[in-house]
């Protein structure tokens, strides 16, 4: 199985992953993977509260996987060890818990998931760089161009992909549904991945980011996530 979520926030919004919120994971074993589409925030300081929620998901029947959102310490993240992990690179975060770095393409259960992560924070006023907001939340020149490489490797073609924000026009589409326009202004990251989108052979995508679960009526492909589980595979 491949299951997807949307943001945990470290253990604030952990509680979906609870085996009575998610029973299914009783049929998984380490084989199936649970991917959570940004700000996992379990590695954010490192202490004891990360410590004991990492444990608790190396604990589970499953893999976890995760792409990063704006809100993660890169500076720690940084600092696991990176590991080709199903033909694309990622850090080992635990037993069974991996990064899923960007621009990667990974095959999992013969399904192809691009991964994108980072998104611009839009509270960043209220937080302090490299304490609790870090310049690494969007994407390199590197990052960028490593990501088209990886594109036309594949022929731009993939069967999911995974980010943490949404293409330019459906963020748009999500925040005014929101009435929250001015909290999500596009970016290089978001017209990225509208190019990403408009160029890209892919089956679904799925996304977080935006604390809603909706499906995009402007692209019915892809799929905003917070609360709900989905079952891809």
């Amino acid at each position: 199985m491949i299951l997807v979520t949307g943001d945990i926030h470290g253990a604030a919004d952990i509680a979906k992953l609870a085996a009575k919120a998610n029973p299914i994971q009783k049929q998984m074993t380490k084989d199936d993977h649970l991917i959570i589409a940004g700000d996992f925030g379990l590695v954010w300081n490192n202490d004891a509260e990360d410590l004991w929620w990492r444990k608790w998901l190396d604990k589970k029947p499953y893999t976890t996987l995760f792409i990063d959102g704006n809100h993660e310490n890169f500076d720690l993240l940084n600092e696991f060890p990176e590991v080709d992990y199903r033909g694309g690179r990622a850090h080992k975060v635990g037993d069974s818990i991996y990064h899923l770095m960007r621009g990667e393409m990974f095959e999992i259960e013969g399904l192809r998931l691009f991964t994108m992560g980072g998104a611009e924070s839009h509270d960043m006023e209220y937080r302090t760089e490299g304490d609790s907001w870090w310049v690494q939340e969007l994407p390199s020149d590197e990052e960028y161009a490593h990501a088209l490489d990886t594109l036309e490797k594949h022929g731009w073609k993939a069967d999911v992909v995974l980010s943490h924000c949404a293409p330019s026009a459906v963020q748009h589409e999500i925040a005014e549904m929101m009435n929250v326009e001015e909290e999500y202004p596009a970016n290089r990251l978001t017209d990225f991945l509208q190019e990403v989108n408009s160029k890209l052979e892919y089956d679904r995508w799925f996304c977080g980011h935006y604390h809603t679960d909706v499906i995009s009526a402007i692209e019915p492909r892809l799929r905003v996530l917070y609360n709900h589980i989905i079952r891809v595979i």
